[in-house]
C-alpha cells in the first residue's frame, strides 16, 4: 500500500493558511492528511500585529502544533516565502519529527546562510521600487525601521500574482494583513540553524520560475550557498504557486511524500 504523508502548510508574510485552499483539497483528496497553520496575527490567529513582538512571537502556533506531533510520526513540513524561517526554525528545534522540509519559492537559511545575508540580497535585488504602494507601521517611532509591513496591491499584482487567477488576487486584497518585521536579536537568534539539527532534515527546494519578488536567480543562490537535497522546477509559475499552478505544486508534493516518508 502506497505510503501517504502528513503536511504540515506553512503560509508566507501578509497571508495565512487560507491561502493553500486549493492545495489542501487536492492533497486530501490524494489521502494525505494536511495541516495549514496560521502564524501568531496572521489569517484569522487573534493576535493583532503589534502583539507580535518577534520571530518565536510570530512562529508560536507552528511550535506548538510541532510540540504536539506524536513522537512516533514525521511530517512533511512545507513553507513558502518567508514561511521557510518558520519551517527552518521548526526543523531545528524538531528534526526527529520531520520527514523533509519543502522550501515553496521560499527564504532557505543554512548554517553558513543566515538571516541577514539573505535579508541584504533580497534588498538589492529589489531595487528601489521594492516596496512600491506597500505601507508600514513605525510603532517605535517615525525615525526608528519599521515594525510591520502590509504589501500593496499593485505590489501583490504585480510581485506576487500576476500569473495567478485574478479571483485569487481578489481574495488576497479582502484577507492580507499586516506582518511584522523582525531585525531585533531575539529573531535573529530564532531562525538561525546548525548542521546537528537543521542539517540532519532532508530538503526539497521548488523553484517557481517567472516568481517576480523572489526571482529565480535569488532563489538559485540560496540553493547554491546551502544545497538542498534535490531541486525541483516549475518554470511558469509566479510567486504564489499554489494558486497559480496548484497542480504541479501537488504532483511534486505527492513525489516528495512517496520518497521521503
Amino acid at each position: 500500500m502506497e505510503k501517504k504523508g502528513h503536511f504540515v502548510l506553512v503560509h508566507g508574510a501578509c497571508h495565512g493558511a487560507w491561502c493553500w485552499y486549493k492545495v489542501i483539497t487536492q492533497l486530501k483528496s490524494m489521502g494525505h492528511k494536511v495541516t495549514a497553520k496560521d502564524l501568531a496575527g496572521a489569517g484569522i490567529h487573534p493576535k493583532q500585529v503589534q502583539e507580535v513582538q518577534s520571530f518565536p512571537d510570530y512562529f508560536e502556533p507552528l511550535m506548538n502544533f510541532m510540540a504536539s506531533v506524536q513522537p512516533e510520526e514525521k511530517v512533511i513540513l512545507v513553507g513558502h516565502s518567508l514561511g521557510g524561517y518558520s519551517i527552518s526554525a521548526a526543523m531545528e528545534r524538531f528534526p526527529e519529527k520531520v520527514a523533509v522540509a519543502v522550501f515553496a519559492t521560499a527564504f532557505m537559511p543554512g548554517p553558513n546562510l543566515p538571516y541577514l545575508t539573505i535579508s541584504q540580497q533580497l534588498n538589492e535585488r529589489l531595487g528601489p521600487d521594492k516596496t512600491m504602494d506597500s505601507q508600514f507601521l513605525f510603532h517605535n517611532g517615525l525615525d526608528k525601521p519599521p515594525t510591520s509591513a502590509l504589501l500593496g496591491p499593485n505590489f501583490l499584482a504585480s510581485k506576487l500574482y500576476q500569473l495567478s487567477p485574478p479571483e485569487d488576487l481578489t481574495l488576497a486584497l479582502t484577507l492580507v494583513r499586516h506582518v511584522g518585521v523582525f531585525n531585533d536579536e531575539e529573531s535573529i537568534k530564532a531562525v538561525a540553524v546548525t548542521k546537528e539539527k537543521y542539517g540532519t532534515v532532508p530538503r526539497v527546494y521548488v523553484v517557481c520560475g517567472k516568481d517576480n519578488v523572489i526571482k529565480e536567480d535569488f532563489q538559485r543562490w540560496m540553493i547554491e550557498n546551502n544545497p538542498s537535497d534535490e531541486v525541483k522546477s516549475i518554470s511558469d509559475s509566479d510567486h504564489m504557486v499554489m494558486f497559480s499552478k496548484p497542480n504541479q505544486l501537488c504532483s511534486c508534493l505527492e513525489e516528495i511524500a512517496e520518497k521521503y516518508t
